[in-house]
């Protein structure tokens, strides 16, 4: 199977995704560093699919530690090796490949410390909180002799693999002019350390949680972003949050305008204090308007509802079309986008090209959410090449 997930209708990518399942005694063999929630998840997914066997995890919370076990062995008898530390982690030769899922302000050290292994790297977004230091790892992925993938899973809901097949493959909407792209959901769930209600631990609100919609409209659009405009603050959520004598400063909406040198132009609004999960793509060309949207909610008994519509003559999704995962794969995390990101990484390791984001489309997404953020602190509009000379950063070829 050789996955280019853009390339095909989610539906067909679902069917032939859950035939390649393998039983876990065969593949590469992954290490995984960071067991919280996120951790979990992909420890979790990876079982699932089947495609690579878990050497082993690190983690220095011994919660979080005990509680990936008893989720791992719940699942399968395969043996899992525990690093006492990440140094142990590097000199395992068995190990094929690695997974971070640690938070935010982690990555970029463990990153540089797995990098000197030359294996495969997965990273969770967002790739630093640091632009300086996210440039670097670009520099150094581009010069290591394997492959590292940015966690970007959004790329991997159903309805944005219909979306870009759409406008990429079918190119439905011809060019395209306006994208407006929205988030709703409730506030940050509980991390350990409570990292993600601080900006200095997670980047900001627009860094941590909105990345993944800004490679989404970086996608859309395939243009350098020029000016970027952001309002927003924090109205409902943490306001009176403490943590080891620490007050959150976490935002909770915004509205983020970005002007293109193409000269298209992209919204994007978030709201954290909704009670259930709503995101939509917006994307106008042309030809005719295309929305992809998803409804979905925290509470595990309601599943994702994932739909695509394309106001093309002649579409056939001109109505709108249900595209949401088999309810197997929708569960196992983020709609079923984890399970796919999985076999993009596995798919990578054995030597396919995939539509997984690479590090310098992390990077892009990371600069424009710095911006965005740096706007919002501000209350002023910033001019990105003023931006990254500020930063002493440059946008990635």
């Amino acid at each position: 199977m050789k996955p280019r997930f853009f390339s095909v209708p989610s539906k067909q990518l679902a069917n032939d995704a859950w035939q390649a399942r393998g039983d876990g005694r065969q593949g590469p063999r992954l290490a995984i560093v960071g067991l919280g929630m996120m951790g979990q998840e992909h420890l979790r997914v990876a079982l699932l699919l089947g495609r690579v066997r878990i050497q082993g995890v690190y983690d220095q919370h011994p919660a979080s530690l005990e509680q990936a076990q008893r989720g791992y062995y719940a699942l399968t008898q395969n043996p899992l090796a525990i690093y006492p530390s990440l140094d142990a982690l590097c000199l395992d030769e068995n190990v094929d490949a690695y997974l971070i899922a640690t938070p935010n302000f982690t990555h970029s050290a463990i990153f540089e410390r797995l990098m000197k292994t030359d294996k495969p790297i997965f990273l969770e977004k967002p790739m630093a909180t640091s632009l300086t230091d996210a440039q670097r790892m670009v520099t150094m992925a581009e010069a290591c002799p394997t492959f590292v993938q940015l966690g970007m899973q959004y790329r991997f809901k159903a309805q944005y693999v219909d979306a870009f097949h759409a406008i990429r493959v079918e190119q439905a909407l011809g060019t395209v002019h306006t994208v407006a792209m929205s988030e709703y959901r409730p506030p940050f769930l509980n991390k350990v350390g409570e990292w993600n209600k601080f900006n200095d631990y997670s980047g900001g609100t627009l860094v941590e949680k909105c990345c993944h919609y800004f490679d989404l409209i970086n996608l859309a659009v395939d243009a350098v972003p020029v000016k970027v405009y952001a309002q927003g603050g924090r109205a409902v959520n943490f306001l009176d949050f403490e943590h080891e004598g620490m007050r959150s400063d976490i935002d909770d909406h915004a509205f983020v305008t970005i002007t293109y040198d193409n000269g298209t132009l992209a919204h994007f609004t978030l709201n954290m204090f909704a009670q259930e999960l709503y995101e939509e793509l917006v994307v106008t060309g042309d030809k005719g308007r295309l929305v992809a949207s998803e409804s979905s909610s925290f509470r595990p008994e309601v599943e994702s509802s994932a739909r695509i519509q394309v106001e093309v003559a002649a579409h056939p999704s001109y109505y709108g079309t249900l595209v949401t995962y088999p309810s197997a794969i929708e569960v196992s995390g983020h709609s079923g986008a984890t399970f796919f990101e999985h076999l993009a990484f596995v798919a990578q390791l054995e030597g396919h090209r995939v539509d997984a984001a690479t590090p310098a489309q992390g990077f892009k997404s990371l600069l424009v959410a710095s911006a965005a953020q740096h706007s919002l602190a501000t209350g002023l509009p910033v001019l990105m090449d003023e931006f990254c000379a500020q930063e002493r950063v440059t946008w990635p070829t």
